[in-house]
């Protein structure tokens, strides 16, 4: 029996406009606004073409900012994939009880969303030079974290306070991929003589290797992009390409909304890549585990 046309229309319409809000939602907060910035970071102050502000991007203070927050991502993606990498073999393929899964998980999500000036706030009153932790630790130990060189306002500070997020998002989208390793592969490396470090080296790792690979270059995406947490807990101590993005745009001294937009350009370039890199190794991740 056919289906009478105007019934498939209707499915179809039904089908789809579930995903309208999302499309409208996308189009006025994602492509307008991204478009908006492209457009303006070649524009000058009278609307003309211009080359001037992306040339601009390569003047010495700029570049150092880019180069800043490429570090700092570089190092809290590196630490947040292998550290993660760990805790998330521990709880689903180590000796750790199974009921740690769901409360890791469900923290997991809270804090990989945690993030901004309550984070920035949370670790100075928790590791600042007045926090509680400093201040347990040098009255009942006698240990002085900042007299050893400990600064929560620093470039490994940041980066301490960055791994929060990043340990979090880490756990939410490896453990999925372990959870893909099937139980017959472990199984056939041990029928054919090999070690448990054997089958991590030979069989696990280069299966995950794609997804673990495509997670840090999302967790460096994560990081290039924040700004909140940066600006609350650094100031200005730490010139972050964010932080000078911030300032060139709702400065009062430095404002320049031209080169604010050549910036913001510069980094949608540089995130895009980190996320298209994430997608195809994601894609390639799903594609092995099946």
């Amino acid at each position: 029996m056919s289906t009478a046309p105007g019934s498939s229309i209707r499915r179809l319409a039904g089908t789809w406009i579930g995903i309208v809000p999302f499309l409208i939602f996308a189009v006025l907060f994602i492509l307008m606004p991204t478009a908006n910035i492209v457009i303006g970071a070649f524009q000058d102050t009278d609307g003309g073409f211009t080359l001037t502000n992306m040339a601009r991007l390569f003047e010495p203070r700029l570049m150092a900012s880019f180069w800043l927050s490429i570090k700092v991502s570089l190092m809290s993606a590196g630490l947040g994939v292998l550290t993660g990498f760990l805790i998330a073999v521990a709880v689903s393929h180590g000796g750790l009880p199974p009921r740690l899964r769901a409360p890791l998980l469900t923290f997991s999500g809270v804090a990989a969303n945690f993030a901004g000036v309550p984070l920035a706030f949370a670790f100075i009153a928790t590791l600042g030079r007045l926090g509680f932790i400093t201040i347990l630790l040098k009255e009942w130990l006698g240990i002085n974290i900042y007299s050893a060189g400990f600064n929560l306002i620093s470039f490994w500070g940041l980066i301490f306070v960055y791994l929060y997020f990043q340990l979090a998002l880490m756990l939410l989208i490896i453990m999925p991929a372990l959870d893909g390793l099937k139980k017959e592969w472990r199984e056939a490396a041990e029928v054919l003589g090999a070690t448990h470090l054997q089958y991590w080296r030979m069989v696990a790792l280069p299966v995950l290797f794609p997804a673990l690979l495509g997670t840090f270059a999302l967790l460096f995406a994560n990081s290039f992009g924040a700004i909140a947490t940066a600006q609350a807990l650094t100031g200005s101590s730490q010139s972050l390409i964010t932080i000078q993005l911030f300032a060139q745009i709702r400065g009062d001294v430095l404002q320049d909304p031209r080169i604010g937009y050549a910036i913001a350009f510069g980094m949608i370039v540089i995130t895009g890549l980190a996320n298209a890199l994430y997608i195809v190794l994601r894609q390639r991740s799903e594609k092995w585990i099946k």
